[in-house]
């Protein structure tokens, strides 16, 4: 009897150790891997750039945005691209000068920017502040404009190539055989890239004999511009064509010569050129008032933002600097199709 019931408290206690195990382990399903559908939650929520789950700090220093039709194109885009969605804190700053651009630059560069996005008033000067980037551990990507500065001094350069955009302008007003060329030579902030590549180019016409009738800048502005072609007629000297290095300053000009009725456009007194494809210009070719538009691409951020990931991702460009495909537009040639793809 006294073995039986030594027995059945050995059985007691074992059931009671047992069960007491079972509570103790119920705890532990806490730390145990997610169910699928917690999981596949966890895999559907959105990652910071690239998946990285970090923000990127970028500055960026553009030229201001009512300057052009354009510029208020880029900036649209920029502003788009680099947004909190996309994992991107962006700070913005703009100016049509050198020295103030630099100054931002340098607080974007004391407050820690990963990256400094440039697109340069002027050409010189930038040395030292992107030595200052440099030593900062902030990458500089330059876009739309080149600066002379040492290539190892910036990580990539998504620009037009503006030499070129001069060339396909000027060669395009060579083929139209003018018996004699007098012009009116519209000129954009000196300096900067766009400037420099699309006076370049008619610039070098000189030695064939093309008369270049007034040559100014109207710093991108179109009422500056009209002021300009104002001045000439009134001042009684022969012209028969406009190149402004802008959509912005063509515009300015056309609005003088039809206040001094004088025609423009195809088989009309005075040809009429102008840069950027804005679309309300490129419309204004496809009714023959203007007669030449040079396209300068200003959706660059998709361009910048892959550069961007391939760096955080520590690959190596393949080149450093991207330039972008871009046409010249003829009255004589255009469609509405070319309007509606290419206008900006």
């Amino acid at each position: 009897m006294k073995r039986k019931l030594i027995a059945l408290l050995m059985v007691m206690v074992m059931a009671f150790a047992l069960t007491a195990c079972g509570d103790e382990a119920k705890p532990a399903a806490d730390n145990a891997a997610p169910a699928a559908d917690d999981k596949a939650a966890d895999d559907a929520a959105p990652a910071d750039n690239a998946d990285s789950g970090k923000t990127i700090k970028v500055g960026i220093i553009n030229n201001d945005p009512n300057e052009s039709g354009y510029r208020t194109a880029n900036d649209k885009d920029l502003k788009a691209k680099f947004s909190a969605e996309n994992g991107y804190d962006a700070q913005f700053a703009y100016s049509l000068k050198n020295d103030e651009q630099q100054a931002s630059a340098k607080k974007f560069i004391e407050d820690g920017v990963d990256y400094l996005l440039l697109s340069a008033a002027d050409t010189a000067g930038w040395d030292s502040v992107l030595k200052q980037a440099q030593d900062a551990g902030t990458k500089v990507i330059l876009f739309d404009r080149t600066i002379d500065a040492d290539p190892s001094l910036y990580e990539a350069s998504i620009v037009s190539d503006m030499d070129k955009e001069g060339q396909t302008a000027v060669d395009w007003l060579a083929g139209q055989n003018l018996s004699e060329y007098n012009i009116i030579h519209i000129q954009g902030v000196m300096g900067s890239a766009a400037q420099k590549g699309r006076s370049g180019a008619l610039d070098a016409k000189k030695a064939d004999g093309w008369n270049i009738v007034e040559q100014q800048t109207a710093e991108w502005n179109a009422e500056k511009a009209q002021q300009i072609v104002q001045a000439v007629i009134d001042g009684g000297k022969k012209f028969n064509v406009i190149y402004a290095e802008n959509d912005d300053m063509a515009k300015g000009a056309v609005a003088a010569l039809d206040k001094a009725n004088i025609s423009h456009g195809v088989g009309k007194d005075v040809i009429v050129m102008g840069f950027d494809c804005n679309k309300w210009a490129l419309e204004e070719l496809l009714k023959k008032n203007w007669n030449y538009d040079g396209q300068c691409n200003p959706f660059q951020s998709s361009y910048i933002d892959d550069v961007i990931k391939k760096l955080e991702a520590g690959e190596t460009l393949a080149e450093k600097t991207i330039v972008m495909d871009e046409k010249g537009f003829d009255a004589e040639s255009i469609t509405q199709e070319d309007v509606d793809n290419y206008g900006i």
